[in-house]
């Protein structure tokens, strides 16, 4: 303490701190060795596509590297790092409880300038003795940068370290390197194999146990692979490294003109680790030979998981022991096929007028109701993937033969991006183990049968069916989608055929391109966003591996349907028929051609009868014949792709991991060394037809009386108007039947409503422009229902609502044949279906239906309709015309005027009739009154005036009556 009263400590810095201190009266010595195998999957940090790693151990208070590897992404150190004494203070049950922490960094060794940085990993040591190497992720800020296998072992040592704390200074014993482990200890295991000097191994005991392993390289090709310093890669070879063993391919001379190897099959054998999580990746080099004697390394790839490709080299049975010659073609030889002649179809065609290709989809995706009579018929349906074909696990990814592996360079800019993919090489590995007696025989090898490498002109046919869940691209949240679709150099734009205000487009198109495998492999399908003044943009792709398809042993070139028809909408169109394809597929699999028999078919032991898979199902007259039927279900059964739709998500560059929508789609493939191929499949959206809604207006009854007249007198002056949904605009309505009594009323009057219509889906089809100023029309569907509405017409206010009924013309209800028959329980849903009827079907219906009026949550009749409801094709509507009300041509029926009382007029324009027939008829008898009383107060006037007087003349007789001549004389006499 100082002499104001403050520490030393603290004033020794010029300002005010607490005191904080952890002090141990004793610690812990402990030997610490760091056992680093290897490394995988680092990033790459030279501009070679390469990096010079070396790892960096610190514990605690100390630090040690290991040597460093050259040129490589996945080093295999072997080393122990011993750190001899470390001091650790508190209680080592804590210790062993919660050891501290072991840093390893990991960088990249540098000739000229500093060391970079490649990633870190923490790791915790283990007190048990010898552990287990494992795997340690490797970080670099929050990106990984590859996996480290390592252990370490933490060694407590016997004698405790007591320690003296002279004025708070802790003395540490150090102790040098140089020291002997176990010349001055002897509770120490014995130090590793070294080396070299002062480089100590893994010891056996936790160095992986390894074995001879053979490795069988299908080096198919290399496929689009990207300039190497401005110059264009045109001869590479490919080298392949694994446990310190190399192999080196053949060059390939041109790519431009055959990106595929000479010899495809390279052998090495290695030493690697029984256990698969110990094996150490494969690296594979692509090397460029350029002039001059320059091999630069253009590209690279770390498969670091081996244990898919591992085998059992006997494991494969055939049913024929001959090996049969490599370059099994695709294209089948003359003296191996059967030549069935096609027969006709069983029975004439009669197709049914609704029936196409959208039948067999909406059928497969549940959709009856769109589907109309197909699936009664027995026709096929396919299979909807709900994903890519690639992704199907059934079909081994359709990398059942080689797998598409990507080609990487270097670093990037931007360290936090991931390299480049540069290319792709096209490959597949065999691993097996060999025995360790050299004089025992190795195992036959596993790639044998290889299709041809020479280049196949295929035609493709690439069917858009629709997308769905777009991301909107316009600001009414909708886009205005097209497809574009390229394979090499080809491209197809069908900016043209846009859809307009749609994020669900059906495109319903089927595109046919030319494409050159392997040389152009890729198929890309792309959606656009049609702009009218901006360029078009991106939604979305997905890319197509034609290759993969085209030599998987699945056949996802062309998917097999479920029968053989060779007419019809499920006519055959592969190039082979499938009594040649079932050939070609025993060529493929070395196994006994099929044998026929009369009405079944034997094929690798199995024994298929017609009977037994056609039985019970409706006959189809499109059917082939009965041993193509028998090569086609044999075939089905062999797990080959069926005929299908996928499923395939669409990706932007902007966006790559984020899902733009989703294209439905399936591709042909067809070689053209095959012959033609079948004819496509129509896939055009349906097209609506133009129907006519003819709906007669005969009477009325019983409908409400809403008014008054003016004599006091309940009435309605009736009218019905009538409109199909969607087509609001086209509203019509009848002429008035004024003064309407007793709710009867007498109309006939025709309403005719054109409209489009989907017969096999039973929808309306309503293109409409959202707005004035949208420059296209919106395609919509809509169930086709008509309305009718009874009103009340009013001349100096609104008219008055007062019932109405709608009906679907798909399930409309029966009519009842009198008014007294007509109640509300004709509207109930509950009903049976025979109580309703589709127009469509049935074509005409007449009778009488109930209006409904809702009041307080309560239905009521509010009226009831007779009506002759007609449907009409475009034909038969000028067949047989009709026109609008009574107008000409009034015919189909013809309509006469209503017969309606003499009381239906319009008061205010028909006086004569008010009097007449309203006045008259209701105080006649007040007005005969009234023309009595008249008369009578007529008399009494006149008699009241000539009563007699006196005047001053003199006197003035009156005679109110005399008779002069036989003449009545009425007045005075003087």
């Amino acid at each position: 303490m100082s002499d104001d009263g403050k520490s030393v400590s603290t004033l020794s810095f010029g300002v005010n701190r607490p005191t904080i201190s952890c002090i141990f009266d004793y610690g812990s010595r402990y030997h610490l060795r760091c056992y680093i195998y290897q490394a995988r999957d680092l990033i790459a940090m030279d501009k070679d596509s390469f990096s010079d790693p070396y790892a960096t151990v610190s514990f605690l208070h100390q630090s040690q590297k290991t040597v460093v590897v050259k040129n490589t992404l996945n080093p295999t150190w072997d080393q122990t790092l011993i750190f001899y004494e470390i001091e650790i203070f508190g209680d080592p049950q804590h210790v062993a409880d919660v050891p501290p922490n072991i840093v390893v960094e990991i960088y990249d060794h540098d000739t000229y300038g500093a060391d970079e940085f490649m990633g870190r990993c923490i790791c915790k040591p283990s007190l048990e003795r010898s552990p287990r190497l494992s795997w340690h992720p490797v970080t670099r800020g929050n990106r990984n940068a590859g996996e480290l296998l390592a252990a370490f072992e933490l060694i407590q040592r016997e004698k405790p370290a007591v320690h003296h704390l002279p004025g708070f200074e802790v003395t540490l014993l150090t102790f040098s390197f140089d020291i002997p482990l176990q010349s001055a200890d002897s509770d120490l295991p014995y130090p590793p194999p070294q080396r070299e000097p002062n480089i100590y191994m893994v010891p056996q005991g936790i160095k992986p146990v390894l074995q001879r392993t053979a490795i069988e390289i299908l080096a198919w090709g290399l496929r689009n692979l990207k300039s190497y310093q401005l110059a264009s890669i045109t001869s590479p070879s490919l080298q392949v490294e694994c446990g310190g063993q190399t192999v080196q391919s053949c060059v390939i001379r041109s790519i431009k003109k055959n990106p595929n190897f000479d010899v495809c099959v390279l052998f090495m054998e290695v030493r690697l680790p029984k256990e698969a999580l110990y094996c150490p990746p494969v690296i594979i080099k692509v090397i460029d030979n350029r002039q001059f004697g320059r091999k630069p390394v253009v590209g690279q790839c770390t498969i670091r998981s081996l244990e898919a490709f591992y085998c059992d080299p006997y494991g494969q049975e055939t049913d024929t022991p001959e090996e049969q010659p490599d370059g099994v073609s695709l294209t089948p030889r003359d003296d191996v096929l059967i030549d069935i002649d096609d027969k006709e179809p069983l029975i004439p065609v009669q197709e049914e007028e609704f029936i196409d290709w959208w039948s067999k989809f909406y059928a497969s995706t549940g959709e009856r109701e769109k589907c109309g009579g197909y699936l009664e018929k027995g026709f096929d349906t396919l299979k909807v993937y709900e994903t890519e074909l690639e992704n199907m696990e059934e079909f081994e990814k359709l990398s059942d033969f080689c797998q598409t592996f990507k080609l990487y360079r270097g670093r990037t800019q931007d360290a936090n991006e991931d390299p480049s993919v540069v290319g792709e090489f096209k490959g597949s590995f065999k691993m097996y183990p060999l025995p360790d007696d050299p004089r025992v025989p190795v195992p036959p090898r596993q790639f044998h049968q290889l299709p041809a490498k020479g280049s196949q002109e295929c035609l493709i046919r690439v069917y858009i069916i629709r997308a769905f869940d777009l991301q909107p691209k316009d600001s009414n949240g909708k886009c205005d989608p097209y497809v574009k679709i390229s394979v090499g150099k080809k491209s197809i734009n069908d900016q043209d055929n846009y859809i307009p205000c749609t994020l669900e487009p059906v495109f319903g198109k089927m595109f046919e391109l030319t494409c050159t495998l392997p040389l152009e492999k890729d198929l890309k399908v792309t959606l656009y966003d049609y702009d009218l003044l901006s360029k078009d943009e991106k939604i979305g792709e997905t890319i197509i591996d034609l290759e993969n398809r085209f030599l998987s042993k699945f056949g996802a070139r062309c998917g097999l349907p479920q029968t053989y028809c060779i007419s019809g909408p499920n006519q055959w169109r592969d190039q082979l028929r499938p009594s040649q394809l079932l050939h070609l597929f025993s060529l493929q699999r070395n196994c006994k051609a099929p044998i026929y028999k009369p009405d079944r078919v034997i094929f690798r032991e199995q024994e298929y009868v017609l009977s037994e898979f056609e039985d019970g199902k409706p006959l189809n007259p499109h059917l082939g014949a009965p041993e193509e039927r028998l090569a086609l279900h044999a075939l089905r059964k062999q797990g080959l792709v069926p005929e299908h739709v996928e499923t395939r998500p669409l990706y932007s560059s902007l966006q790559p991991e984020i899902e733009q929508g989703k294209l439905q789609m399936w591709v042909d493939l067809f070689p053209k060394s095959l012959g033609p191929p079948g004819p496509p499949f129509n896939i055009m959206p349906r097209r609506a037809k133009r129907f006519f809604l003819r709906c007669i207006i005969w009477n009325t009854k019983d409908v409400i009386l809403d008014d008054l007249s003016i004599t006091g007198e309940k009435m309605s002056d009736i009218y019905v108007k009538g409109w199909m949904i969607g087509h609001e605009e086209n509203k019509q309505k009848t002429d008035v039947h004024y003064r309407s009594m007793g709710g009867e009323g007498n109309f006939n009057w025709r309403f005719v409503f054109p409209f489009d219509y989907l017969p096999a889906e039973q929808v309306c089809h309503i293109a409409k422009k959202e707005h004035f100023w949208s420059l296209d029309k919106t395609d919509n569907k809509v169930p086709p229902h008509l309305i009718l509405q009874i009103w009340d017409n009013d001349k100096f206010s609104f008219d008055d609502y007062l019932g109405s009924v709608q009906m679907d013309l798909n399930r409309m209800p029966a009519p009842a044949k009198t008014a007294e028959k007509c109640s509300l329980s004709l509207l109930d849903e509950t009903l049976s279906s025979d109580r309703f009827v589709s127009l469509f079907e049935q074509k005409a219906v007449k009778g009488w239906w109930p209006c409904v009026v809702e009041a307080e949550e309560k239905k009521t009749i509010a009226g009831k309709l007779e009506m002759t409801l007609e449907i009409v094709t475009e034909q038969e509507q000028e067949e047989r015309p009709a026109g609008m009300g009574r107008d000409e041509p009034n015919m189909n029926p013809k309509l006469e005027d209503p017969k309606r009382p003499e009381t239906s007029f319009l008061w205010f324009t028909s006086p004569y009739k008010t009097l007449k027939y309203i006045l008259w008829r209701r105080f006649k008898w007040v007005f005969l009154i009234a023309v009595v009383v008249f008369i009578l107060l007529l008399f009494i006037g006149i008699f009241i005036y000539a009563f007699p007087v006196r005047c001053r003349q003199g006197v003035i007789s009156f005679k109110p009556f005399e008779i002069t001549h036989n003449r009545l004389f009425l007045g005075p006499k003087i």
